[in-house]
C-alpha cells in the first residue's frame, strides 16, 4: 500500500509539472501574465485529469485513453514552444510533431498518418489563425491521437497483469538477464545465480524433453514424421543453415535497431542477409539440472556466428500443459525482463509440424514481462501486434523449416532453414 501511495504521489507531481509547462507554453504568446495564468490552469487541470483517471483505473489496467491523450497533448505543447523559439514556422512544427507521434505509434500505417495530420492541422491553423507553435503542436497531437483511436481500434499492446506471481502466467518464461548484456554465457551465469548442475554444449539433447508433451485436441504427436520428432527431442544432432528473407520496407528500421539495441544487448541479432550467414552459425544447447540429479530443467538454445561467437539469439525453451493441451514457450531474456513467444502445435498434412502464435486460444501470443528483481513478481504486456509461425517438415528427403514473422499484420521476415544431421 505504501508503494501504491508513493506511486500515485509521484504521478500527481509529474502531472502538475507537465500541466504547468504546457499551460505556460500554450498561453505564453500573449505575455508573461497570461503564461502564469496558463501555467496554474494547466497544472490544476492535468492533475485533476490524472486523479480522476487513476481513481477509475482498475487493478492491472492502464489509464483510460482520454487521460493518455491529455498527457500527450501536454507533453507536446512545450516541445512546440521550443521549436518555435528556435525559428521553426508553425506549419513545420505541425509536420514535425506529426512525424514524431507517428513514429512513436510504430505501426507503419500510423507512421504515415502522423505527418499528414500535422500538415493538415498546420495548414488549417495557418489559414484561419496565425497560431503559435505550441498550439499547433498540441492540436496536432490531439487530432492524431483521436483519429488513431477511431481508425486503429485493435490494440497492439495491452497490459495483461501487474505484479502477479509466475504461477498466474504459465505462458510466460520468467527468466531475466541480470546484466545489461545477455550474450552466449547467459545460461552459465543463470546457473551460478540459481544453483544446479550446468552443462555447456550438452550432447544429444533437444529443445523439448518429450515430443509427447505437445499432445492435445487436434494434434497427435504420433502422426508427425519421425525426423521432425528427432529434431525436437535431439536438436544437437543437427546443424542449421539459415537464409534470411527480409521485406524491403523493414530493412532501414531493422538496421537501426540492430546497431542501437541488438548488438549492445547481445540478443535478437538476426542476420541481415545470406552473406552474413556464410560466416557460419554455431548452434548449441546449454542446460541446467536444478536438483543436481541429471534431469534437465532449463534448456537454453544458443546460436551465434561461428567466427566470433557473437550471439544471434539466446532462447530458453520450455513446454507446459493447460486444459489438456501442450504448448511451447520460448523466453528471450532481457535486462530485468523477458520476451516470451508461446506457440500452439498444429499438424501439417505432410507429417510436419506447425508452431504458431496465431490462434483463437487464450494461451498463444507474445508477452513482454518485467520481473521484479526482489519479489520475482511479474508485470506483463500482451504484444498483439507481433505474430509468428514455424513450419518444420520433410521435403525430398531433407528436413527443412520456414519461420515467418508479422508485425501489425504485415509480414516482415522469413527465415529459411536447411537442417542436416551432423556427421
Amino acid at each position: 500500500m505504501a508503494q501504491d501511495r508513493a506511486g500515485r504521489a509521484g504521478a500527481a507531481g509529474f502531472a502538475l509539472l507537465v500541466g504547468g509547462l504546457a499551460g505556460a507554453a500554450l498561453a505564453g504568446h500573449w505575455g508573461t501574465a497570461a503564461a502564469l495564468v496558463g501555467a496554474v490552469a494547466g497544472a490544476v487541470g492535468l492533475a485533476a485529469c490524472d486523479a480522476v483517471a487513476r481513481a477509475r483505473q482498475r487493478p492491472g489496467e492502464i489509464p483510460p485513453l482520454w487521460s493518455r491523450i491529455a498527457m500527450s497533448v501536454a507533453l507536446a505543447a512545450p516541445l512546440g514552444w521550443v521549436a518555435g523559439r528556435l525559428g521553426a514556422v508553425p506549419l513545420l512544427v505541425g509536420v514535425g510533431t506529426g512525424l514524431l507521434v507517428g513514429l512513436l505509434g510504430v505501426r507503419p500505417q500510423k507512421v504515415l498518418l502522423g505527418p499528414v495530420v500535422g500538415l493538415l492541422v498546420g495548414l488549417a491553423l495557418a489559414i484561419w489563425w496565425e497560431a503559435p507553435a505550441a498550439i499547433v503542436a498540441g492540436a496536432t497531437v490531439l487530432a492524431y491521437r483521436t483519429l488513431s483511436a477511431l481508425i486503429f481500434r485493435d490494440p497492439q499492446v495491452s497490459l495483461l497483469a501487474e505484479r502477479v506471481s509466475a504461477a498466474d502466467l504459465p505462458f510466460v518464461v520468467p527468466l531475466a538477464a541480470r546484466t545489461r548484456y545477455v550474450g552466449t554465457g547467459y545460461v552459465r551465469d543463470l546457473a551460478a545465480a540459481i544453483g544446479g548442475d550446468f552443462r555447456a554444449d550438452a550432447p544429444d539433447v533437444g529443445i523439448v524433453a518429450s515430443f509427447d508433451e505437445l499432445a492435445g485436441p487436434g494434434f497427435d504427436p504420433s502422426g508427425v514424421d519421425p525426423r521432425v520428432r528427432e529434431f525436437y527431442e535431439h536438436t544437437t544432432r543437427f546443424s542449421l543453415d539459415i537464409v534470411p528473407e527480409w521485406r524491403l520496407w523493414v530493412r532501414p528500421g531493422y538496421l537501426l535497431y540492430r546497431s542501437l539495441v541488438a548488438r549492445p544487448l547481445g540478443q535478437a541479432n538476426v542476420p541481415m542477409n545470406q552473406r552474413e550467414t556464410q560466416r557460419g552459425i554455431r548452434s548449441r544447447i546449454d542446460t541446467i539440472s536444478p536438483e543436481g540429479d541429471g534431469v534437465v530443467g532449463i534448456r537454453g538454445w544458443i546460436r551465434s556466428f561461428a567466427d566470433t561467437d557473437e550471439p544471434i539469439y539466446v532462447g530458453i525453451y520450455t513446454t507446459y500443459r493447460h486444459a489438456g493441451r501442450g504448448y511451447v514457450s520460448v523466453g528471450f531474456p532481457l535486462p530485468q525482463a523477458s520476451f516470451t513467444a508461446t506457440l500452439v502445435p498444429e499438424p501439417r498434412p505432410d507429417g510436419g509440424l506447425v508452431l504458431t502464435s496465431r490462434s483463437d486460444l487464450d494461451q498463444p501470443g507474445h508477452y513482454l514481462t518485467y520481473i521484479d528483481p526482489e519479489s520475482g513478481e511479474l508485470t506483463a504486456l500482451a504484444v498483439h501486434g507481433f505474430a509468428e509461425r514455424l513450419d518444420v517438415y520433410v521435403r525430398d528427403g531433407a528436413l527443412r523449416a520456414e519461420h515467418a514473422f508479422w508485425v501489425f499484420g504485415l509480414p516482415f521476415l522469413v527465415l529459411h532453414y536447411e537442417i542436416r544431421t551432423k556427421p
